[in-house]
């Protein structure tokens, strides 16, 4: 397999160092941790990326295109060189709920053209979301990405091979992250279901061995073609969820 990353919330400091001193216990072998950027949380993307780095050779802050004012610098660039973090991940975002907070017009095809313009020495990555509209259309925006100077991609959450394997396919010759992650519950998978349009395989439980089976395929698939997976564990119980894909460790 070719890299190994892992998204870990930044609820806060404690929290964050907690997660990633289990990940070191159960998946050393890791190469990145993925750091999201939630408004919700007092902790921004890049000063989680900051702490992980403390566990693990490579972070990577996730960057929101609509918090970047295109008339002034990157307002993360000083930290990110002092902190020597080379890679990030840039994402449209969600619109905030609190109204007060800033945003802007700015798309995430904006932003890796200005990261390639200011700060070339940073390896920027880009989002795939096989959900929001057809397979063309989203090879569409991969191809615009790709103009604006990103380097990867990162999938949203696969839970059907058998759709992973065609975009795999669509994909082929890119460098891509096949993003896998576990649901918990019923109401998880509603979530899934309508905030996302996921429509799950026949086969498919709301439980931690479905989860953990399902991780255990998408990783040997990965595994199979030297490619890339984004391990999600989104509400998930991380100990047991980690032991369960690395049993070995």
């Amino acid at each position: 397999m070719k890299r190994i990353s892992i998204e870990l919330v930044p609820r806060d400091e404690a929290a964050l160092r907690e997660s990633l001193a289990v990940v070191k216990q159960h998946a050393a072998h890791a190469d990145v941790i993925n750091i999201p950027d939630l408004l919700r949380l007092p902790m921004r993307s890049y000063e989680g990326a900051a702490v992980a780095k403390e566990y693990f050779k490579a972070a990577m802050p996730h960057i929101r295109a609509m918090d970047i004012d295109l008339s002034a610098e990157l307002p993360m660039k000083d930290f990110l060189r002092a902190q020597e973090i080379r890679e990030v991940l840039v994402i449209q975002g969600d619109p905030p709920q609190d109204m007060t907070k800033k945003v802007y017009p700015t798309t995430s095809t904006d932003v890796i053209r200005k990261f390639r313009e200011e700060m070339p020495e940073v390896k920027v990555y880009a989002g795939i979301d096989q959900y929001r509209g057809s397979m063309s259309d989203e090879l569409y925006r991969v191809k615009r990405k790709l103009q604006a100077g990103a380097a990867g991609f990162f999938t949203q959450p696969f839970f059907d091979l058998r759709y992973l394997s065609v975009y795999e396919d669509m994909l082929t010759g890119l460098d891509v992250y096949w993003g896998v992650a576990p649901v918990m519950s019923e109401r998880s998978q509603s979530y899934w279901e309508r905030k996302n349009k996921v429509v799950f395989p026949q086969e498919f439980a709301p439980t931690l061995d479905w989860s953990i089976e399902f991780t255990r395929r998408v990783m040997a698939f990965a595994q199979e073609r030297d490619e890339s997976i984004y391990i999600m564990p989104i509400k998930a119980n991380l100990e047991a969820y980690l032991a369960g894909i690395f049993p070995a460790m």
